[in-house]
């Protein structure tokens, strides 16, 4: 049998200022997966961080393994308020860095979400990232936004869907 579309488009926003987060909210439980790529930059050092559903509590971890092309690194982080998407590939002014975001099994009600995160930035480093965000409830919104700083303008975000095969 032929599968349908891989990546049905969701929604897509490119900032035409610059702004310290990116919301993608009223999200359809219509899917099992959600992917999110972002093409983004901003102020020099700048870390992302991911929340669902408007929580700010301390139900986020994550794991990090990543490398700058002369060192490799590792880092574990529990009970935050977000997960953090990058670690030592962070944001810098030049449009070189870019994300894709998994977001597995979001609209299932029984299981906690789970993330994978390939995040690039050419000058400085790559990282893989395992979230998990402790929480049944369907994911409906998710908020990307700067530790400090801001996204520059034209930085894109974009939203996909994944149907069950």
């Amino acid at each position: 049998m032929a599968a349908g579309s891989t990546y049905t488009p969701i929604a897509t926003q490119t900032l035409g200022s610059a702004a310290a987060s990116v919301t993608f909210s009223s999200i359809s439980g219509s899917y099992t997966d959600l992917v999110l790529i972002l093409n983004a930059s901003g102020s020099t050092g700048i870390n992302v961080l991911m929340q669902f559903n408007g929580d700010t509590g301390t139900n986020y971890s994550s794991t990090t393994l990543g490398g700058s092309g002369t060192t490799a690194y590792s880092a574990r982080f529990s009970n935050q308020t977000s997960i953090e998407i990058n670690y030592e590939g962070y944001l810098d002014s030049g449009f070189n860095t870019n994300s894709i975001i998994n977001i597995q099994n979001y609209s299932n009600s029984t299981t906690y979400k789970t993330t994978l995160d390939r995040f690039n930035n050419a000058g400085l480093g790559v990282d893989a990232v395992v979230g998990l965000w402790r929480n049944t409830a369907p994911i409906t919104s998710v908020v990307l936004k700067t530790h400090t700083g801001t996204f520059a303008t034209g930085s894109t975000f974009s939203l996909y869907g994944i149907a069950a095969a």
